[in-house]
C-alpha cells in the first residue's frame, strides 16, 4: 500500500487529473512545504481529503510512544501496513532537532553488539515509509524546526540505496532541508559509498568502524569478511577525494576488545591518513551481548590519546538509554528472522 510521499509532483498531478490544475500544488505544499496530515491539509475540500485518506492511508500506526531525558528524547515504535515494526527517535538540543530514521524493518548485517542486527531482517522501507518518518517528527517537535535528518536508526542505509538516495534528494528539495544536516550512518558498503559519492549530495557520510584491523572487525562487523578494511579504505578516499567533504568514523568502545592502547593506535593509523573524524560512543548495553562498555575513565583516556595523535574526535553524549533508544538499542522488530539482503547498490 503505498504512501503519499511515494508520490513525486508529476504522479501527484496525474492522480488529480481530474482536478483544477492548482489543487495539486495545494496538497503538495500541504504535505511538504508545511508538512501536515492530508486531513489538516485545509485549503482542499473535505471531501478530496476524504478521499485521499481512503487512497493513502498513512504508512505509520504508533505502537509504542515514550520519552527520556526529562522530554529531550521521544522514542516511536511505529507497526507498517503488514504488521513489520521500525522505531524512530526525536532527540532535542539546544541548538538542534534530530530525527534518526529508519530505512529498513530490522537489519540483516549482523553486527554482534547491536540489538537489530541481533533481532535479524524483515524487509525494506520505502521511500515514502522513511518520509512519513521524518514528518511525523517534524509535527512533533512544533514549534521547533526539524533541523537535522540521520539515518541510523534500524537498517543499513546503503543496503537499500535507492530509497536512502532518494529521500535525501526528496528532502532537499522538496522539504528545504540543508544537505549537510542529512547525516547517512554505514557499517561500510564501499561500493555503495562510492557510488554515493558520485550523486553530488553534500551529505555527511558516517562509517561505523569500531575496529581498525579485520580480525577484530571481523567478529564485530561481518560485513567486514566481504569489504575489509583496505576495501573500506579505498572507498572513504574515493568518498573524500569525490565530495571534497571530510567523513567521520564511528567507535563503541567495548571494555577490553577495541579500547587497548593497540587499538588505539590503529584507529589513529587508520583515521589519520584518511584526516577523519572519530566519534566515540560508550557502547549501549544490548541482550544477548554479554561484554561491557568502556568505563567512562577509560573513554576519555581513550579520546586524550587521539588527540594526542592529531586525531579530531569527539565523544557522543549517549541519549534515550533509559528507553533502549540510544546507539545499537533499537530492536522492536516483528517477523524479524536471521537471513541475508541483497544490497541494493544500483
Amino acid at each position: 500500500m503505498p504512501s503519499i510521499y511515494d508520490l513525486d509532483a508529476a504522479q501527484l498531478a496525474t492522480y488529480l487529473d481530474a482536478e483544477p490544475s492548482y489543487r495539486a500544488h495545494q496538497v503538495w505544499r500541504g504535505l511538504w512545504d508545511e508538512g501536515r496530515e492530508i486531513a489538516d491539509i485545509t485549503t482542499i475540500s473535505k471531501s478530496l481529503r476524504h478521499r485521499l485518506a481512503e487512497d493513502f492511508p498513512s504508512a505509520l500506526e504508533v505502537a509504542h510512544d515514550v520519552t527520556s531525558d526529562r522530554g529531550a528524547t521521544r522514542k516511536w515504535v511505529f507497526r507498517l501496513h503488514d504488521g513489520a515494526t521500525i522505531e524512530t527517535v526525536l532527540m532535542a538540543y539546544v541548538d538542534r532537532v534530530t530525527v534518526c530514521v529508519s530505512s529498513q524493518a530490522g537489519c540483516a548485517m549482523g553486527c554482534s553488539f547491536c540489538a537489530t542486527g541481533q533481532a535479524g531482517f524483515t524487509r525494506q522501507l520505502s521511500v515514502g515509509e522513511v518520509i512519513e518518518q521524518v514528518m511525523y517528527a517534524a509535527r512533533a517537535a512544533a514549534p521547533r524546526r526539524l533541523s537535522n535528518v540521520v539515518f541510523m536508526g534500524m537498517g543499513e542505509p546503503l543496503a537499500n540505496y535507492p530509497v536512502t538516495v532518494g529521500v535525501v534528494r526528496r528532502l532537499h528539495e522538496h522539504r528545504g532541508m540543508s544537505a549537510r544536516h542529512l547525516t547517512v550512518s554505514t557499517v561500510g558498503v564501499a561500493p555503495a559509498i562510492e557510488r554515493l559519492a558520485a550523486e553530488g549530495l553534500p551529505l555527511t557520510l558516517c562509517v561505523s568502524l569500531h575496529a581498525a584491523n579485520n580480525e577484530t572487525r571481523n567478529e564485530l562487523v561481518p560485513l567486514n569478511r566481504r569489504y575489509p578494511l583496505e576495501r573500506l579504505y579505498d572507498a572513504c578516499a574515493t568518498w573524500i577525494a569525490t565530495t571534497s567533504r571530510r567523513l567521520s568514523f564511528e567507535w563503541a568502545l567495548i571494555d577490553g576488545v577495541n579500547d587497548t592502547d593497540q587499538a588505539l593506535v590503529e584507529l589513529a593509523d587508520y583515521a589519520g591518513s584518511l584526516q577523519a573524524h572519530v566519534n566515540l560512543i560508550p557502547l549501549n548495553p544490548t541482550p544477548g551481548y554479554l561484554v561491557r562498555g568502556t568505563a567512562s575513565a577509560r573513554v576519555y583516556e581513550f579520546r586524550t590519546g587521539l588527540e594526542e595523535r592529531g586525531i579530531n574526535v569527539t565523544v557522543r553524549n549517549t541519549r534515550g538509554r533509559s528507553i533502549d533508544a540510544a546507539c545499537g538499542q533499537l530492536a522492536a522488530v516483528t517477523n524479524g528472522h536471521k537471513s541475508s539482503v541483497a544490497l541494493r547498490t544500483r
